[in-house]
């Protein structure tokens, strides 16, 4: 009987073990990483009134140049109930099995079942007891964790401004705890409340999250928000280092301007991570110094600060040694040689877009993702409003589009977030158990 189970286990592996590809930025706990070629990439989408069915929905494509249907959509799922509540960020449960999506409107949590059949996502379950048990609003990074998610909030049911925190969830989507984010001094620095994004280093029992703006502004037009010089002044500053375990905060980290997406090295042996900060077009770094305790640093600067490039999404390496960042205003996309993460160095950049907001490479960075949608209200407009995911090829010098997806022109809505998956072996757990015991 324990070799049976050790046998089913083994097989389970087996089976397991090819079902889904992914970009390098997501949670160390994922299970079934593969390092090869991505067969579909879901993307978030927005829904535009008037524009199709209306409605938020996961746009799946196919992106296997060997397939009939590359650079085709295959399937589409939209949401039930309100049409639109301001699709955003999404993220993988610790299985692969579902994508968990969320709405910074209204704080809906979609689940979609991916794991069976990554070409036809199925859309299983709605969550919609954030902000009601929680107290938070507006779920952006979902991070998952051993049989959790662990979700940052953008803003609060009280006042709708930056004040926030961190829930989690069990995978059956339960709440299971609430973490706010530190108003007080920490470790030497006072906290702003703010969150954004999560990012943990496993090994040194290291989560550190990052600091955006509430409610009242993620909602406002930008052209109207930018000319209000008191709404302006409600962004977030600081970085927060997490004792992961006991989910308490360490340190705050001053770092002036947004700091939104984090990124943890994954060379092995590194212990540093990167963010961008939006308002300011910096790069920091933070890392150990010669006495152990972490600090954030200024280490590079993002195009022409003067002309607010808006840095919105970063993806790094898996060797830990470039850098991609997408800047929505000018619609780039900038390569940075991160040899020596103190001293980042711009060594490439292109225009992929009018707008420019997600950028997501494939484990061998061979081949690059981006989509064009930041928020409904702060995407340009007319000819400027472009929607769309472009797929390129990168050998190391240049950007080379493979296909476009024109969200507006099929009808689909405003392109956001992307995560990759793969096809599976066609076997369940269970066939591939009874193959290995038939073996015997």
């Amino acid at each position: 009987m324990k070799q049976r189970m050790s046998m089913l286990v083994a097989a389970a592996l087996i089976a397991g073990g090819a079902a889904h590809a992914d970009e390098t930025c997501n949670s160390p706990y994922l299970a079934k990483l593969i390092k090869g070629q991505e067969d579909y990439v879901h993307v978030w989408t927005l829904g535009v009134q008037g524009m199709g069915d209306g409605r938020d929905k996961l746009v799946t494509i196919d992106a296997n140049p060997k397939s009939k249907t590359y650079g085709k959509v295959v399937s589409k799922v939209s949401v039930a109930g309100k049409p639109r509540g301001e699709a955003h960020h999404m993220g993988f449960t610790d299985d692969r099995r579902f994508l968990w999506a969320g709405g910074l409107e209204d704080s809906r949590i979609h689940v979609f079942e991916v794991g069976s059949n990554p070409a036809k996502p199925r859309l299983v379950k709605t969550i919609t007891d954030f902000a009601s048990k929680g107290g938070y609003v507006g779920p952006h990074t979902f991070y998952a964790l051993p049989g959790r998610m662990l979700i940052a909030g953008l803003s609060n049911t009280k006042d709708k401004g930056g004040v926030t925190g961190l829930a989690t969830y069990n995978n059956a989507g339960q709440l299971i705890a609430k973490h706010d984010m530190p108003t007080s001094d920490v470790g030497g620095a006072k906290g702003d409340g703010y969150g954004y994004d999560i990012a943990i280093n496993p090994g040194k029992n290291a989560m550190l999250t990052s600091s955006f703006t509430g409610y009242k502004n993620y909602m406002r037009p930008l052209g109207e928000l930018i000319k209000d010089a008191n709404a302006m002044k409600n962004f977030g500053n600081t970085m927060v280092l997490w004792d992961l375990k006991a989910m308490k905060p360490q340190q705050v980290f001053a770092v002036p301007g947004a700091p939104l997406e984090i990124r943890w090295s994954l060379k092995e042996g590194d212990n540093w991570a990167i963010t961008a900060a939006a308002l300011t077009s910096k790069l920091w770094l933070v890392k150990p110094g010669a006495d152990g305790k972490y600090a954030a640093k200024e280490v590079g600067t993002i195009g022409d600060p003067a002309k607010i490039p808006l840095p919105v999404d970063i993806s790094i390496a898996a060797d830990g040694k470039g850098l991609w960042v997408n800047t929505f205003m000018d619609g780039m996309t900038r390569y940075f040689d991160l040899t020596n993460p103190e001293a980042p160095k711009e060594t490439y950049s292109k225009q992929t877009g009018k707008q420019v907001n997600m950028i997501s490479q494939s484990w061998d960075g061979k081949r690059v993702y981006v989509t064009s949608s930041l928020l409904d209200k702060w995407d340009k407009g007319g000819a400027d409003n472009e929607q769309f995911l472009r797929a390129f090829a990168w050998d190391g010098k240049e950007l080379k589009q493979a296909f476009e997806g024109d969200f507006a022109k099929e009808g689909l809505g405003r392109a956001h977030h992307m995560k990759f998956s793969a096809k599976s072996s066609g076997k369940s757990m269970a066939q591939v158990a009874r193959e290995q015991l038939a073996m015997k």
